[in-house]
């Protein structure tokens, strides 16, 4: 048996740290969230993973972000104007959307949606999406800097995704 398949067929091939060993994983088969459970677990401050096809060669575009989200809502995001990805989500006007929670039991909520708002964003919007992930204090002057032509990154875009289609997983049962 060479080192690849003894690895792959045995416990031991977990690092330490790195996750679960089989005796430590769940034994329960995993499950869809409920409507409620979907929302409710999309509505807390992950960090989503937003992925839209590529317009040449590559691989779709896949890349973390901040997000805000309301149960029955739809998703916001922060991008730049005039970046690929700001270009990539106009030309497609769909993507898909994911969180995770990475330590046992596992979860995830994967959206695929439609791009129905793609624009520049009001102070209020960018307080909202920066509230779930900054401190109080922080906030304000985080919008400011945003908004500003301080803000090497670009001009900030607005974008506002209704979920069309819900893929989830709850592997604690």
């Amino acid at each position: 048996m060479s080192v690849e398949q003894q690895s792959a067929s045995t416990p031991e091939a977990v690092p330490a740290g790195e996750g679960p060993s089989v005796e430590e994983a769940p034994a329960t088969e995993a499950r869809p969230l409920s409507r409620s459970e979907r929302e409710s677990f999309l509505a807390l401050p992950h960090i989503g993973v937003l992925s839209v096809v590529s317009d040449d060669e590559r691989p779709p575009s896949t890349l973390p972000t901040w997000y805000a989200y309301e149960p029955g809502g739809n998703i916001a995001v922060i991008t730049r104007r005039d970046r690929r990805k700001s270009r990539l989500i106009r030309r497609a006007g769909k993507l898909s959307f994911s969180v995770q929670r990475p330590e046992v039991p596992y979860r995830y909520v994967t959206v695929e949606g439609t791009v129905v708002r793609q624009e520049l964003p009001t102070p209020v919007e960018i307080a909202r999406i920066g509230r779930r992930y900054l401190p109080p204090e922080a906030v304000e002057e985080w919008v400011r800097w945003e908004l500003s032509e301080d803000n090497e990154n670009g001009e900030p875009e607005y974008i506002e995704i209704r979920p069309d289609r819900w893929l989830t997983k709850d592997f604690g049962g």
